[in-house]
């Protein structure tokens, strides 16, 4: 994130620690998506972490270029399809609320097929200021408000339309998050809410762990109903 290199290292393997204790609670498929989010932020704070390292070193420009494009690859594609579409695969067929998540999955889809393609045919560079690291990004003025609407729906408005317990703790969090680095952290919005989502990811833990109670007690709710008396 945009405050040391040694505290990007120390979230990155914090959360890719995490992230495998997350996976491992998984109990279907359909929450492994879910599941992986700890684990995926922490590679993305690793990467910045390397940022940090290559980005004083003039000699470093073909690295520098190549760990800027991953970093907003995950910040900006990897998130706005990922977050809709691993809280719609915790969901039942037929639970309410799926019709509005198959929305904001598209919604994500739009959101990140435009940033890659901004990504892909526009110059993208990364500096140290002071304390911080800046991403600059030459995208087209015309979208950008849009688009960073359109950003925050997709990856903060699953989490309110999911029925497992909890989730709206995730996303109100996430949401409070870049409430602050758009007040406080303007010009690092993009490290700044990564860093803070990637710590917030956390309770992705909980919420996981919650699934997995939850059906190893209806799995014996079952069993009590069914055994003979």
């Amino acid at each position: 994130m945009c405050f040391s290199a040694n505290a990007s290292f120390t979230a990155g393997v914090a959360l890719t620690a995490i992230g495998i204790a997350t996976i491992k609670k998984v109990q279907h498929p359909r929450q492994l998506l879910f599941a992986s989010i700890p684990f995926l932020f922490g590679i993305q704070q690793i990467i910045e972490d390397f940022l940090w390292i290559t980005l004083p070193r003039p000699g470093s420009i073909v690295i520098q270029t190549a760990l800027t494009h991953l970093f907003l690859f995950f910040a900006q594609v990897v998130w706005p399809v990922m977050a809709p579409v691993s809280v719609l695969m915790l969901e039942k067929k037929g639970a309410g609320g799926r019709g509005l998540l198959k929305i904001l999955v598209a919604t994500g889809v739009c959101v990140s097929s435009f940033l890659a393609w901004c990504l892909l045919f526009n110059h993208v560079s990364a500096q140290i200021d002071g304390a911080h690291i800046s991403y600059r990004q030459n995208y087209p003025d015309a979208l950008r408000d849009v688009g960073g609407i359109l950003y925050v729906i997709a990856t903060v408005a699953p989490s309110f339309f999911s029925n497992q317990k909890k989730m709206w703790l995730l996303g109100s969090s996430i949401l409070f998050s870049y409430i602050i680095s758009q007040i406080f952290y303007t010009h690092y919005i993009i490290s700044v809410w990564c860093f803070f989502a990637a710590v917030i990811s956390v309770s992705v833990y909980f919420i996981t762990d919650q699934i997995r109670q939850t059906a190893i007690a209806n799995s014996v709710n079952r069993s009590i109903l069914i055994t003979p008396s």
